[in-house]
């Protein structure tokens, strides 16, 4: 995981000698939106007309970050509207790159072979991380958009007349409410399995490990007496960012990231929620292990020296869910 300093490409690790071994998210850059008409996105940010065939998002299907956009690109129909680009899942000295693996997909839009260059065709002169999941703007020839959370929320709201309407992961009378879980499970869960595994010391470790299990712990409670994380009659934008972390959570957070006090499929409840989700029509499109497994294992080498990949866990995702026994 490199980044980009006044445009010039380096290959370094998170800094977490000066944070006392705490991995502290660098945050996104480009925060632009795009609305239906192109008028001006929330606390009036400049806004991008949403059109068919304009935009084109870059993803890797290893990153639970970038794997939240490309399932609500998937229930929101919009494969057609929306172009799309897959790094491989290895993230070597260069960063994210595109290549011919399985599963990837290479530049379409500018030909590129690495994603640091991507983003220098947006700012030569970038200064940040190089991540994924980026929206970029074909027309103007920038990126609109690399924070997945705000690219969720683009396209379930601004691409309706492309794509299924009636699918909408954010109703306006639940966002209170998704909002506020939204805060801790992505301190907790979503970005506390990272502060996990990439701290330095025991104390940072343990100060992210334990707030992880305190709150599966009580979303498992939550989950024995309704069925999504907020009243609704389908899944919303929490479940599924929440879903990103607990798919990978078995095969790779619970081992390579030390968070072992218990396997989701411990949790009666959390499993059968993750397998409902897993389940979703053209989610499971979306997750590909060989990708999950082979990013963490093989780029993170400061934990996994060897870049073996465990061949494990053996579970059927496809085994009844149960949760149908709960009023949604």
């Amino acid at each position: 995981m490199g980044l980009l300093v006044d445009g010039k490409w380096q290959d370094k690790w998170y800094d977490t000698a000066s944070t006392g071994g705490k991995f502290k998210r660098s945050t996104t850059t480009f925060r632009d939106w795009i609305t239906a008409d192109g008028a001006p996105g929330p606390d009036g940010r400049k806004a991008y007309p949403a059109e068919a065939g304009r935009y084109h998002l870059y993803v890797s299907l290893a990153c639970p970050w970038a794997h939240r956009t490309l399932i609500t690109r998937k229930l929101k129909r919009l494969e057609d509207a929306i172009s799309l680009s897959i790094v491989d899942y290895h993230m070597g000295e260069e960063g994210w790159v595109f290549s011919e693996r399985p599963g990837a997909i290479p530049d379409s839009v500018l030909g590129k072979k690495r994603l640091y260059e991507v983003y220098l065709e947006a700012d030569p002169h970038y200064t940040g991380r190089v991540t994924v999941p980026v929206l970029w703007d074909k027309e103007t020839g920038t990126i609109v958009n690399n924070e997945s959370a705000e690219i969720i929320r683009i396209l379930n709201t601004g691409f309706n007349a492309f794509g299924d309407a009636s699918v909408d992961v954010t109703p306006e009378a639940l966002l209170p409410k998704i909002d506020a879980i939204n805060v801790r499970i992505y301190d907790t869960v979503n970005n506390g399995v990272y502060k996990a595994g990439f701290a330095t010391t025991q104390r940072a470790y343990e100060a992210a490990f334990h707030p992880l299990f305190e709150t599966l712990d009580d979303l498992e409670e939550r989950l024995s007496a309704q069925r999504y994380l907020v009243p609704s009659s389908a899944p919303t934008e929490a479940d599924w960012r929440l879903f990103t972390t607990l798919i990978r959570f078995d095969a790779v957070y619970h081992g390579h990231f030390k968070c072992n006090l218990r396997q989701i499929a411990d949790y009666p409840n959390l499993f059968g929620y993750m397998l409902e989700l897993y389940q979703w029509p053209g989610v499971a499109e979306t997750v590909n292990f060989e990708h999950i497994k082979g990013h963490y294992y093989s780029s993170h080498k400061t934990i996994n020296p060897t870049g073996i990949v465990p061949l494990g866990p053996d579970q059927d995702l496809t085994r009844p869910h149960n949760r149908d026994r709960l009023k949604a």
